[in-house]
């Protein structure tokens, strides 16, 4: 398969060096295309293998070009989320499959975009999420598949991003909703599509409610933060902020985007205290779903410790499930939760409480993204999936339809009927 990478940021280079690395027997990558040139050239130079001219390189106002002459089979979109709808529609029209990463797009006009020229054209989009491939997340799949607790009737799943990644979305594109859809959309989408994979079902109704909460200008006063620049380079109080990113300090991300900045002028380390931020660091979200269950969502960015904490109430019983992923952030450094630090436990009704052996896998996102990869370039040489973890322009859909209504919640402040919201866009949505 002849391959096609848009966007060269830090998300690309999963795909990137999954196919030059181990399925380099089996696929090429044909060309590269970003808006910097820089880090166009930093991306090509780092799968360029001697004897050969290297990777054909494009910049952004050029695709068309770079498939024309090309002619790549599958194209892997990796741009900032609000350009997703655009590459995947272009491709599709050039004759394309798509690999995306998440979410799908960001909003209702965008997607009506995708689902119209998919129908037109039969082109198929993989939408990435790894966590279904996670052996943790895939033994709950099978758990509730197999009935052992019952119906499912209510979920409560909470998300907690501490305070180096979850401050990391409010100093570059995604603090704006323009850019990313906000959290609810951005980071959601794989909670959200956990649920209705896990559950078998989709949200039918929303009501949300978010603010931002920590990351304002007044937080900044409270940690005697007065003065602050408006990024971390060189930032007059930098070295008394727990939220400094030292773009220096770091050769990849130096390389990445310090050095990048002249080309496109993209700045990486803009201050999280900024007043102009435009995305919520706090969200709650009741979500109902056809199967009859009911979820109640929160997600914070600013908290002591990484990981997800989730409950399934059944007819006969219950599973909680608790992933820390990161144990705490002391002086900006995260401390790393060993492999041991997911448990799952089953209590189901009359009987006493049990802790389950919870299956473990090598790689990043707890052993799924070797797994995903393998199913996406090498499905042959993979075990029939019979979780059906593969996620399509439909699941994609219906991922972000949750993170949407609850935006559309925040703003009116009432219940979202999701059926309504798609028939009001004119879109239907069929496999």
């Amino acid at each position: 398969m002849k391959i096609a990478i848009v966007g060269c940021g830090s998300r690309h280079k999963m795909f990137r060096d999954s196919v030059a690395d181990d399925y380099a027997d089996k696929h090429e990558i044909v060309a590269l295309c970003d808006v910097n040139a820089h880090r166009l050239g930093e991306a090509a130079r780092a799968i360029s293998r001697p004897g050969t001219n290297g990777v054909p390189t494009y910049l952004a106002p050029d695709f068309d070009q770079l498939i024309a002459e090309q002619k790549p089979d599958t194209v892997v979109v990796a741009t900032p989320d609000f350009l997703h709808a655009d590459y995947i529609v272009r491709a599709f029209e050039a004759g394309c499959d798509v690999i995306c990463e998440k979410p799908l797009t960001i909003d209702l006009s965008r997607l009506k975009m995708i689902i119209d020229a998919q129908a037109r054209t039969g082109r198929q989009v993989k939408v990435t999420f790894n966590y279904r491939y996670s052996p943790a997340r895939t033994q709950i799949k099978e758990m509730i598949a197999s009935g052992v607790i019952g119906e499912v009737t209510a979920v409560d799943f909470r998300w907690h991003l501490d305070r180096v990644h979850g401050a990391d979305y409010f100093r570059r594109w995604h603090r704006q909703k323009e850019n990313s859809g906000g959290l609810l959309v951005h980071k959601s989408t794989h909670h959200f599509d956990l649920l209705n994979w896990w559950l078998g079902t989709v949200p039918t109704h929303v009501l949300a409610s978010g603010r931002r909460a920590f990351y304002r200008p007044e937080t900044a006063v409270a940690f005697g933060l007065e003065g602050r620049g408006p990024r971390c380079h060189l930032c007059p109080v930098a070295e008394k902020c727990d939220f400094e990113l030292d773009l220096s300090a770091d050769e990849k991300l130096k390389s990445l985007y310090l050095d990048a900045e002249g080309e496109d002028g993209y700045v990486r380390d803009l201050c999280v205290f900024d007043e102009e931020i435009g995305i919520e660091d706090t969200m709650q979200a009741h979500i109902r779903y056809a199967s009859g269950a009911t979820a109640n969502y929160t997600l914070t960015a600013y908290s002591p410790w990484e990981g997800l904490e989730i409950k399934f109430q059944g007819t006969k019983g219950d599973i909680t499930h608790r992933h820390v992923e990161v144990h705490g952030v002391f002086g900006g450094e995260r401390a790393h939760a060993d492999e041991d630090a997911v448990s799952t436990e089953l209590h189901l009704a009359g009987e006493a409480p049990r802790m389950l052996d919870v299956p473990k896998a090598k790689g990043n996102h707890g052993g799924a993204d070797p797994v995903m990869l393998g199913y996406i370039f090498d499905p042959e040489g993979m075990e029939p999936d019979r979780y059906g973890r593969a996620s399509d322009h439909v699941a994609g859909a219906w991922s972000i339809l949750a993170g949407i209504a609850a935006n559309a919640s925040i703003e009116t402040g009432s219940l979202v009927n999701i059926q309504s919201m798609l028939r009001a866009h004119g879109i239907t949505l069929e496999r």
